[in-house]
């Protein structure tokens, strides 16, 4: 089989395009291109990542100024044909502005910038970023973000639970949901969630700052799960 076929879609003001590339090309051996959102062609890719950054300097809002360019059309056909589409902490912010993910993602409850690591669950692994992790999977990755505080109102919350769309949360050691474990006052300890048909993710933490044991304090590799379902659903859905 050819390698499989990734895009990352580059907005101005992205600045985690090298290390999404790296980890997917140096590291899971995939045929990865960093694309400028204008030239985005999603026919010539198998799957997406829109990686972290200030697109567009966050003015306005962060990621409602990319959510209106043409990219978001072909991640929209592309999500409506099956392929995996990962957002990434902006890329989250602009999948959700863009309406291809529910919800809201506000300013930080503290009204400060973040940026540490945290312990997330593994809450549904029906996506296609968890399908070969077990569910209460506990993941060490890093955040860094201003405008993380994931919102949802009551009668869409309970939706997503409902649908098994709320794929992340902020967990304490213990991998328990808990308020100190949660850096942003995200609704229930939300730090990722799905569309309907779980092949469109988002995510406040960086998985790719997660993937190579050298640049954990824990010596962990805890983000490269995400990568490898992704690449491995891919592998599942062109067999068919």
């Amino acid at each position: 089989m050819d390698k499989l076929k990734v895009a990352i879609v580059q907005f101005p003001g992205t600045n985690c395009d090298r290390d999404t590339y790296h980890i997917l090309n140096d590291v899971l051996k995939a045929d990865v291109q960093v694309i400028w959102h204008e030239d985005l062609r999603m026919d010539a890719f198998d799957s997406a990542v829109i990686p972290g950054g200030f697109s567009y300097g966050d003015n306005l809002r962060a990621g409602v100024i990319a959510a209106y360019s043409p990219a978001l059309g072909q991640l929209r056909k592309a999500g409506e044909d099956g392929k995996p589409i990962l957002g990434i902490c902006n890329g989250f912010q602009i999948l959700v502005e863009s309406g291809l993910l529910p919800g809201a993602l506000l300013r930080n409850s503290g009204l400060r910038f973040v940026c540490r690591w945290v312990n997330v669950r593994v809450e549904a692994g029906n996506s296609l970023f968890t399908k070969f992790s077990e569910n209460g999977t506990i993941l060490k990755m890093p955040i860094a973000h201003n405008e993380g505080r994931y919102y949802a109102e009551d009668d869409l919350l309970a939706s997503l639970e409902r649908n098994g769309q709320i794929i992340f949360k902020y967990v304490d050691e213990g991998g328990q949901p808990s308020e100190p474990s949660n850096p942003n006052g995200s609704v229930s300890n939300i730090a990722g969630v799905s569309n309907h048909d779980g092949n469109i993710v988002g995510l406040m933490p960086h998985p790719e700052r997660a993937s190579e044991s050298l640049l954990s304090p824990f010596r962990t590799t805890h983000g490269l799960q995400i990568f490898t379902s992704m690449l491995r659903s891919v592998e599942v859905l062109l067999k068919r």
